[in-house]
């Protein structure tokens, strides 16, 4: 509510379409009651709602909304006209039919309906002129004064048409029975449906019993004031009608309600997953590293023999069918992703094995590695040391330190930090996958997992561990 402004047309839509359904419906029902009632009354009771409703929705749904959009006045008034004159000929000529409506009472009628819905139209502009943002920090007032004006108009617009077209049952409905209705559910909803779904099943059952209360205490005590069991025989009807039929129907809405939220918050998980892991493919078949990789291979295979060549180069392949075949896979044995993090580090021992000024540790432990893990969960963080932590001028240091521990599994990476260049892009200050690897341990590891990473301006540390399951 406070974030956006409601569809309120799509709101007063449905509104008067209640409102002329429950008009026709209750003209019918006190028409069958009727002993002496013509046929041509009947069609009128039932008609000129409908004629009314076909009125409104011309001008509410399309005239209204086509001249905000394109601001044609002439257009704007001539149809408006239009509308107004053929809804007034037909429903006039109706009420011929009905001996108890005259037409110089229902053209009263018509015209305050149409007064009334001109001043409903400038109270919402002066509403939205006053009320919405930027004028007010959100949308809460906004959208409260715009329903409570829905509500007012309309029961303005019941009430003054109750001795011409509209029964007296309509505006008792609509204006008493509906909203006490609204306040019922949502008492229902928020104390008792919820505290039973929370598992708070005491708080649950004394709110039940403190809404009955409330109905029946004034009921009994109406009764004894006027020594008549009516008022105890309507009180027992509520709330028979509020425990067997309001409660439950609702509870029934209100369970399809969460089976529905439960469904979108599944369907956007997965979404979120197949996301994160199409977008870490993507940013691990980097070729940047794959030209570099191939660079250092070649360089390699000029200056020596081709032995160190041809074994980088199956390195590479099986870190390309690694990324392309078992990435795409759930869960991956862990000591399949311990062996692509080695082909890893070997490549990178090529281009930087013979610096002068690196110092890089490696201890990787994998006698109780067992079990499966998502694949790709380890590499970002040592990617991104190599990426962040060398320098051929200062001197630079990487400490790598993997460990298994029954039931879980470790990693602690340390690499020294350089002044960044100029030319680097402030976006890529975390490293490859590192964002996205936050998104994927969060979404498949909620609870299981602890990744902790901090730095100053010589160093930057990372400690990462899972719990297997």
């Amino acid at each position: 509510m406070k974030s956006q402004a409601l569809a309120f047309r799509q709101i007063e839509w449905w509104t008067i379409t209640f409102i002329f359904l429950l008009m026709t419906i209750v003209n019918t029902l006190s028409l069958s009651y009727q002993n002496d009632y013509h046929l041509n009354e009947h069609l009128a009771k039932v008609m000129i709602p409908i004629i009314l409703y076909v009125g409104f929705y011309l001008t509410h749904m399309k005239l209204v909304p086509n001249y905000f959009s394109n601001k044609k006045k002439f257009a704007f008034v001539g149809f408006g006209l239009l509308i107004a004159f053929g809804t007034g000929l037909f429903t006039t000529v109706l009420t011929n039919a009905d001996p108890n409506i005259s037409a110089t009472r229902f053209l009263r009628f018509y015209f305050n309906t149409m007064a009334l819905y001109a001043a409903y139209l400038i109270a919402v502009l002066l509403v939205r002129n006053i009320l919405m943002p930027p004028k007010l920090r959100d949308f809460q007032l906004y959208n409260g004064v715009r329903l409570v004006l829905i509500f007012i108009f309309i029961t303005v617009f019941l009430i003054q048409g109750t001795d011409r077209i509209i029964n007296d049952a309509v505006p008792i409905i609509f204006s008493i029975i509906l909203p006490i209705t609204l306040v019922a559910i949502f008492y229902y909803y928020k104390l008792i449906f919820l505290n039973f779904q929370r598992g708070r099943k005491k708080p649950a059952r004394w709110f039940l019993v403190l809404a009955i209360s409330v109905i029946f205490l004034p009921c009994f005590i109406i009764s004894a004031e006027t020594n008549s069991e009516a008022a105890i025989l309507a009180g027992l009807g509520i709330i028979a009608f509020m425990l067997f039929i309001l409660f439950p129907i609702s509870k029934l809405i209100f369970k399809k309600y969460e089976d529905y939220l439960g469904q979108i918050t599944t369907l956007t998980h997965e979404v979120n997953q197949g996301s994160a892991n199409l977008s870490f493919l993507k940013s691990q078949i980097n070729p940047h590293f794959l030209f570099n990789a191939l660079n250092t291979l070649y360089g390699s295979a000029l200056t020596e023999n081709a032995e160190k060549t041809s074994d980088g180069i199956q390195k590479l392949g099986d870190m390309m069918r690694f990324m392309l075949h078992e990435n795409l896979q759930d869960k991956i044995s862990i000591k399949r992703e311990i062996e692509y993090l080695r082909n890893y580090l070997d490549i990178q021992l090529l281009r930087f094995g013979k610096e002068p000024n690196l110092e890089l540790t490696i201890q990787i432990q994998e006698d109780f590695c067992e079990g499966e893990i998502a694949p790709m969960m380890l590499i970002p963080f040592i990617e991104n040391a190599f990426k962040h932590g060398i320098s051929t001028k200062n001197k630079s240091w990487i400490k790598i330190n993997l460990r298994c521990l029954k039931g879980s599994i470790h990693l602690d990476v340390v690499n020294s930090v350089h002044p960044k260049k100029a030319t680097d892009d402030p976006k890529d200050e975390s490293g490859i996958g590192l964002d996205n690897v936050r998104k994927r341990l969060e979404l498949l590891y909620p609870q299981t997992h602890s990744l902790t990473i901090v730095g100053n301006d010589e160093e930057h540390f990372v400690h990462f561990s899972l719990q297997l399951k």
